[in-house]
């Protein structure tokens, strides 16, 4: 019995057939990489503190690098515009324009780094020679101007500009060399509301510009007319085909745009503090990244952002204070076009967009700027080095030996630099390699890294002479003789008014060529 039964167990088993082989292993996602990715990183800023900040007398709209000439240029809400040289580390002031009598709307550096545009709401609009820190033209308009950007390729003959009229739609089109206050051309029709940002592919030589309907359109540099397919600028036909619909769906618009070197590329910063990456010749997005308040907030809750909760609460009514302002922030491509640097509540991101993912964050512990307006250097330093060894030699801080050596050193260097203005803040701040401690130990001590580039105001001497309760007086005294010199001991807080009186006549050279004895 039992052995028939084991036998009819058998023969079904024979009719199921073969067992079923066992399903395969999920095959695991790769990450994909960026191929060279630490040297693109060793040529970006690593600091995670600003080395230097500079003043103006006013808030910071501006910063500006021109890449080629290696110029920085600084505006301010009060109309100055202001000059400084890439150094082989850090920068040198080179001139101050009062340029404007209102703030400045537009500043905007050609692709050659040669000339520079300024628009204000004065209604003027003026042409600066960035090697010759020179003005070379200015018009009067009849409109009040906003955004500038030039349109023309590297060694243009006569560079075009286009000009944004702040109250209507209008694009017009100025040269540089023109002594008329009329443009040489004016695009009335592509745009239904005022332009807010307009920026130059040089790749395609063609322009994009956006609205406050957050409309994007393209038009070619020469025609003023749609990049037309067969020219191969564009892969598309209508713009249906493509995202750039995406802000006016979303009811928000584009407050800045910044295109990558190879042209392949563009970064758009919107109102609504959304970062969104698009491919120019399908107008496809690429990224997205959302950093509004209430992706920090969910953030801080569930402590991922490891921000203090008085720290985070600080930062959050400035973002809320800044978002009700007319104040502009934007994002910037490296020269790579890997990478895109943005400010956002918790410090400056650079983040992988191959990658997708944030690879720095700068500046996070400097909690009392929000930082907004970006422009980043890379490369060496292109140094007039008589001029390097003049200043180092000037500063009595070193031999001449060491300061030729240094020069030598100093030659083959990259220094990487990000230029950024803060909100409400008279300075714009660099952020570099290097910390700012690091620099003390050359003699700078005392200096700090906020220099004091600008004298006090009449009024702002008066309050600090008022509120100054009491004087600085000296520690110590030499007194130098025709036998030797003597040093002798000032007992300030014993007798304050006698070490003051004997300082103030030691000042004006009361003591000089007395005879005395003991």
């Amino acid at each position: 019995m039992s052995s028939k039964t084991q036998h009819e167990r058998d023969a079904s088993s024979d009719d199921d057939g073969p067992m079923p082989m066992p399903m395969p292993m999920p095959a695991k996602k790769k990450h994909k990489k960026l191929p060279f990715e630490a040297a693109y990183l060793k040529n970006l800023p690593s600091a995670a503190m600003y080395e230097r900040s500079f003043m103006h007398r006013a808030t910071v709209s501006h910063v500006l690098v021109a890449p080629e000439t290696q110029f920085i240029v600084t505006a301010s809400v009060d109309g100055h515009v202001k000059f400084w040289k890439k150094m082989a580390k850090g920068i040198e002031f080179v001139k101050h324009y009062k340029a404007h009598l209102q703030d400045v709307r537009g500043l905007a550096v050609s692709a050659d780094g040669l000339r520079l545009c300024s628009t204000s709401a004065d209604r003027s609009i003026k042409f600066y020679d960035v090697l010759a820190f020179d003005m070379v033209n200015m018009l009067s308009v009849a409109f009040t101007p906003a955004e500038c950007c030039w349109i023309s390729a590297k060694g243009a003959i006569d560079p075009k500009v286009v000009v944004a009229d702040q109250a209507s739609s209008a694009l017009r089109i100025y040269t540089a060399e023109s002594s008329a206050n009329e443009p040489v051309h004016t695009i009335n029709q592509l745009h239904a509301a005022p332009v807010t940002v307009v920026a130059y592919n040089p790749v395609a030589n063609c322009v994009i510009s956006a609205d406050q309907k957050g409309l994007i359109e393209y038009w070619d540099a020469d025609t003023y007319k749609f990049p037309t397919k067969d020219k191969g600028v564009v892969k598309f036909k209508f713009k249906g085909e493509t995202d750039l619909y995406e802000l006016a769906k979303s009811k928000t618009y584009v407050t800045a745009i910044d295109v990558s070197r190879d042209g392949q590329s563009f970064v758009v910063t919107a109102k609504d503090k959304q970062i969104r990456v698009f491919r120019f010749t399908t107008g496809k997005m690429r990224r997205k990244y959302d950093e509004s308040l209430a992706v920090f907030e969910d953030a801080q809750a569930d402590g991922s952002l490891h921000l203090d909760a008085l720290d985070f609460g600080r930062r959050a009514a400035v973002e809320r204070e800044l978002a009700d302002s007319d104040a502009v922030s934007n994002c910037v491509f490296d020269e790579s076009g890997h990478f895109i640097l943005y400010a956002t509540l918790a410090g400056i991101k650079v983040v992988n967009i191959e990658t997708n993912k944030v690879v720095k964050v700068l500046g996070k512990v400097e909690s009392s700027d929000r930082f907004l307006r970006l422009s980043l250097f890379q490369g060496k330093p292109k140094v007039n080095t008589q001029f390097e060894k003049h200043l180092k030699a000037a500063s009595g801080l070193k031999h001449e030996a060491e300061v030729m050596s240094d020069a030598a050193n100093e030659r083959d260097t990259i220094d990487p630099t990000l230029f950024c203005t803060s909100f409400k803040r008279n300075r714009f701040f660099l952020f570099s390699s290097r910390e700012p401690e690091e620099d003390e130990g050359d003699g700078s001590a005392g200096v700090g890294r906020d220099v004091f580039n600008e004298k006090p105001t009449l009024e702002e001497t008066q309050v600090a002479t008022e509120s100054s309760s009491s004087k600085v007086l000296g520690e110590s005294a030499v007194m130098h003789t025709t036998m030797g010199d003597i040093t002798f001991k000032l007992f300030g807080k014993e007798c304050p008014k006698t070490v003051e009186n004997f300082c103030t006549h030691a000042r004006n050279g009361y003591y000089d060529n007395l005879i005395f004895h003991r």
